[in-house]
């Protein structure tokens, strides 16, 4: 499956990030590691903007830590937040900034590796927030900056066999300021969602 499937273009990205992190939603996240591949559903997203995003890390302009959310599109864009790394991919429209943060995902191939790298047999728990996805399938600051448009990288994201889901929005979780409209997207229902949406 993850050796034939093309990587999702470069354009793909190159689109307003709420845009992208909507779509996001269904495909497959692919981790090469030497001769093993892990993979989930990409199940959880959010949207992060520039200047005008109070909860972007790019918020107060363009600085060696975050060069890549202004630079070129499908590249991956980690950082570590309560020692944990995230993993965000860069995504916006030409001249413009952004990156989508992978929430979640819903493990797919290499479930036992993903296991052993947590050190945790809750399948449930495995991969249902940004830091324990980045464990499961050993992301870690090394990866920054790789080529997700390319099949080859350790790092690809690839379309997946056409399924229907009814994608539900939300404002993002643990930001201190949020921009008007709902950036975290998910696939409602799905038990590897990080966070239940309050009612």
């Amino acid at each position: 499956m993850t050796e034939k499937a093309r990587s999702l273009e470069r354009k793909f990205y190159e689109r307003a990030p709420a845009l992208v992190a909507k779509d996001l939603l269904g495909k497959i996240l692919v981790r090469k590691v030497s001769s093993k591949i892990l993979s989930g559903k990409i199940v959880e997203t959010e949207a992060y903007y520039g200047g005008r995003d109070p909860a972007s890390r790019a918020f107060k302009g363009r600085m060696k830590f975050n060069e890549l959310m202004f630079a070129e599109s499908g590249r991956t864009f980690i950082y570590m937040v309560h020692a944990n790394w995230l993993l965000n991919i860069v995504a916006h429209l030409k001249g413009e900034v952004g990156a989508i943060l992978i929430r979640a995902i819903e493990p797919i191939q290499g479930v036992e590796v993903m296991v052993k790298n947590r050190k945790l047999e809750n399948f449930r728990n495995l991969t249902n927030g940004p830091g324990k996805l980045t464990k499961a399938l050993a992301i870690t600051k090394e990866l920054n900056g790789v080529d997700v448009t390319n099949r080859k990288s350790e790092l690809t994201v690839i379309e997946a066999t056409e399924e229907e889901f009814e994608i539900a929005s939300s404002h993002r979780i643990g930001v201190r300021r949020d921009l008007p409209q709902e950036l975290r997207f998910f696939v409602k229902c799905n038990k590897f969602v990080s966070r239940a949406p309050k009612r």
